[in-house]
Order: structure tokens, then C-alpha cells, then sequence
């Protein structure tokens, strides 16, 4: 077998299509192909089928080209499965989503599902190669989904991505983990405290009188509590007693459920009454349909839907920013508790699921000096 590892023992050797191949390990070779100069890694899975990789040509010489060999075989080599698979983004997400349920976290499976269909499935990096797709692809797709969402929801995007193709690997899938390392984009908070996008009683008003009449029973829900739109489209008719709303959400890592139970105002009281009434318990409270529990990209698709039918004839301060999103209501309603109504951060922070800290980096404006000093001394 020829040795690789001399420059000039490589330029002696006959120019040809096929590359000369030095094994340095166990099914795994280092490939030179003579005349274009580049260099292959090939690896032989446990199926028996040979797998092969590109690892690029000149300026590129021996330790560098068994270096990147390496990194893929460690890659295939230290695979649980019997065969790898090649194919695109989309089947790998899917796999990822086939695994979640054949572990029974089907409700993990089907927001993960709603958001693969919102940001992926219609993009063109859903059809890409998934061991060939680069950095710049991962960039571009990311900046795609930017338009017409906050900085905090692409990176929820993203992660659940990552995790997905993360699995996707463990589960035989051929891909380079590093393509997909993106750095966090700046949060939605600006340098003042202040959330990117708050929506005035005016505005919560235009937008649930444009929407759907569903996605406007929605999103009023969420104005009267201040909750995630992840807890209030699971919220089950059970969940509330009368008084108050019981809600949940999985915080940490590991992720813990946390629940809480959100003292209504006698208009949510009334509100809330009207959705559990004639339902059984175990029905949700609210639907997409009457029927189907909300998954996030309908909702964001009515969110901004009905901001662009109220913008048709708004003008002025009366426009509402399209980078709104169904977690505004939540930000207004945490953001009024604070500064209209004057209700202590402590109290905010038990109702809303959030913490002090949250509430001091988000909302600080919004806290008069006097609680500003308490919240202090209760973070020491």
C-alpha cells in the first residue's frame, strides 16, 4: 500500500480517476487522488457498506488531510447503529420527531413538529444533504427566518434545530456537527430594560378585533394572565377551578415542571368561564379549530396575519410593529401589572412563572425606586 505521508512519494505515483487509499485504522482509509491533487477519507460500516468523504485538495497536505480523515471516522466510528444513513435535513428531522414518540413525548414531538414546518420545511435547507450542508448554509437559513421575528424566538427556533440534528446523528445519521454552531443572536431586550416589542391596551385591542375569531379568544387569554403561549394552548378546562388558572411550563436543565395558579381579575373570571362552559374536563380550553390544541406556528401565522390586516388602514402610532408576536401580550401584561397597577415584583414573578431577576433585567423601568431597593435586597 502506498505510503501517503511523503510529498514526494505521492508525486511519483501515476496520475488516475481513483485515489490511492493508506489505511489508518480499523475499515477506516485516507485517500490520494494523483492529477487534481485532493484528498478522500472512506470508512466501512458495520453493514458493510463503504462510505466515503471529500476532504478538499491543495494547499491541503498529509497531516492536515489525515487530521480532518480522523474527525469523520471518530464521527462514523463511535456511532450506537448498525448501518448509517445519508440524506437530507428534512428526513433527519423527521427521525428525530419518529424517536420522540417512540419514547412517548408526544406533545415534545408535536411542538417540535410545528416549528420544523414553520421555519424548516417550507425553507430551501430542507432539501440539502445533510453531511454536506456548511455554516454559511445554516447563516442563511437563519437570517431568512429573521424577518418578521424577534431575535429571542429565532434562537428558540435554532436550538430545537440543533437538538434535533444533535439526535439525529446519535441515530446514524451522516452530518458535520459543526455547520449548525451559530451564535446566539442579541436578545429581544434592549439596552433600557425594555422589551423589543410592547403592545398599548390600544393596540392588544386592534389586533384581537382583526384576528381570527379562535386566534381572538387566544390571544385574549393571554392578555388576562400574562402566560406563555406554550402553557395557555395546553391549559385544559380542569385547569381551572373558578378562581384560578393552573398552568405549567418545563424550566432548567434538566427541565423541571413548574406549575402555578394565576389569580384572575373578575373580567378574566367571567372570560374564562365562557371558554370552560359545556366542556369536559379534559377538553382544552382553548383550539385552533374547536378541536385542535394551538401549536406555535399557527399561532404566530394568525399573529401576524391579523397585524397585517389592522396595519391596512392604521396609521402612525396607531401601526403595530410586524416583529410583535404572541408573547407580547404576555411582556405588555407583566409590563402593566408593574407599572400601572403597581403590584410588587415578588407577587408579578409568582403569577407570570418568571423570576426577580427576570422581572430586574426586562422590566426595571417599570419599578418604582422604592421597590427597586426591596427587589435588591431579596436577590443579595
Amino acid at each position: 500500500m502506498t505510503d501517503l505521508s511523503r510529498k514526494r512519494e505521492r508525486e511519483r505515483l501515476p496520475k488516475r480517476h481513483a485515489p490511492y487509499f493508506q489505511r489508518i485504522g480499523k475499515g477506516a482509509y485516507l485517500g490520494f487522488r494523483r492529477g487534481s491533487e485532493t484528498w478522500t477519507a472512506r470508512f466501512r460500516a458495520r453493514d458493510g457498506k463503504q462510505l466515503h468523504k471529500s476532504l478538499g485538495g491543495a494547499p491541503m497536505g498529509y497531516d492536515e488531510a489525515k487530521k480532518a480523515a480522523e474527525q469523520w471516522l471518530a464521527q462514523l466510528a463511535g456511532s450506537s447503529v448498525r448501518s448509517l444513513r445519508r440524506s437530507t435535513v428534512r428526513v433527519a428531522l423527521e427521525a428525530y420527531l419518529q424517536d420522540l414518540r417512540r419514547h412517548g413525548r408526544d406533545d415534545t414531538a408535536r411542538e417540535a413538529e410545528g416549528r420544523f414546518k414553520s421555519v424548516v420545511y417550507e425553507d430551501l435547507i430542507a432539501d440539502l444533504p445533510l453531511e454536506s450542508v456548511t455554516r454559511d448554509d445554516f447563516h442563511e437559513w437563519r437570517e431568512r427566518m429573521r424577518e418578521g421575528r424577534q431575535a429571542r424566538t429565532v434562537n428558540r427556533s435554532v436550538r430545537a434545530v440543533v437538538a434535533a440534528l444533535n439526535r439525529a446523528m446519535e441515530l446514524g445519521y451522516v452530518a458535520n456537527p459543526a455547520a449548525w454552531k451559530l451564535r446566539a443572536l442579541a436578545d429581544d431586550v434592549d439596552d433600557s430594560g425594555e422589551t423589543a416589542v410592547f403592545l398599548d391596551p390600544a393596540q392588544r385591542k386592534a389586533i384581537i378585533a382583526t384576528a381570527s375569531p379562535f386566534a381572538a379568544l387566544f390571544f385574549r387569554g393571554l392578555e388576562l394572565t400574562g402566560a406563555r403561549p406554550k402553557e395557555l394552548s395546553v391549559a385544559l378546562v380542569a385547569d381551572f377551578n373558578g378562581q384560578t388558572l393552573r398552568l405549567a411550563h418545563r424550566k432548567g436543565r434538566p427541565a423541571k415542571l413548574r406549575t402555578r395558579h394565576v389569580v384572575l381579575g373578575a373580567e378574566g373570571l367571567e372570560f374564562f368561564k365562557r371558554q370552560a362552559d359545556e366542556k369536559e374536563p379534559g377538553a382544552y380550553l382553548f383550539t385552533e379549530d374547536g378541536q385542535t390544541p394551538w401549536r406555535r406556528h399557527i399561532w404566530a401565522r394568525e399573529m401576524r396575519a391579523a397585524i397585517a390586516k389592522h396595519n391596512e388602514d392604521a396609521k402612525g402610532k396607531n401601526r403595530v410593529s410586524p416583529g410583535a408576536s404572541a408573547y407580547s401580550f404576555r411582556h405588555a401584561r407583566i409590563s402593566e401589572l408593574l407599572q400601572v397597577y403597581h403590584v410588587d415584583p415578588l407577587t408579578v414573578a409568582a403569577q407570570t412563572g418568571t423570576s426577580l431577576v427576570m422581572i430586574e433585567r426586562a422590566y426595571l423601568r417599570f419599578i418604582p425606586s422604592a421597590l427597586q431597593e426591596k427587589l435588591a435586597a431579596l436577590e443579595i
